[in-house]
């Protein structure tokens, strides 16, 4: 199956850039295709990180104001640490940096969980998801984000046996961290450890 662009064009730009395009392409039952038109959020890819310090059995979560999620919520959120990629930037130079100007921890080896995108109907951005253990004396910065992109984030530890129950009672509501601690349970926890 084909598509073709025919026109693309950036509609709004600032914080978040939007663009318009006016596609054609196949359809499943062979019609002939149609041309319509659709937006797209152009965000771009970020990398994020789900922290297990190992000595303490805990995973590393933070904790930051998200306007967007005012609507249904207070407005923070508890959330595994993220970022966006910057243009040359490596994915996993990306993953480290983050995890450092938001916790203050520093990691070495990131095991790759899973590349995704958030919301494909919306937006291209896809979120490439690491997971990193650490321990208490890995972290030798002061984390709570980068000063000069005004974040404010504190650092919250959870036991591994809170993990379940944090899931099921919607404490973590966002979904690169729902998606983080399932792949957690799921290839972590086994025969290693008891929850």
């Amino acid at each position: 199956m084909k598509f073709h662009i025919l026109k693309e064009m950036t509609v709004y730009q600032d914080f978040l850039r939007i663009k318009k395009a006016w596609i054609k392409h196949d359809r499943f039952d062979g019609a002939s295709s149609v041309t319509y038109d659709r937006e797209c959020l152009d965000k771009g890819d970020f990398a994020t990180v789900l922290l297990f310090e190992k000595d303490t059995k805990q995973i590393i979560l933070v904790k930051q104001f998200r306007y967007p999620s005012i609507h249904h919520g207070d407005g923070w959120v508890l959330e595994i640490p993220a970022g966006g990629i910057e243009v040359g930037e490596d994915h996993k130079e990306c993953a480290i940096r983050e995890v450092y100007e938001e916790t203050g921890y520093v990691t070495k080896n990131l095991e790759h969980m899973v590349t995704c995108y958030t919301s494909p109907g919306i937006t291209n951005e896809r979120m490439i998801l690491y997971y990193a253990e650490v321990d208490q004396n890995d972290k030798t910065g002061e984390g709570g984000g980068n000063t000069n992109e005004d974040e404010d984030i504190q650092l919250h530890k959870y036991n591994i046996s809170e993990i379940k129950q944090l899931l099921l009672s919607g404490t973590i509501n966002d979904a690169k961290t729902v998606i983080a601690l399932q792949w957690y349970l799921l290839h972590k926890i086994g025969d290693r450890y008891t929850i």
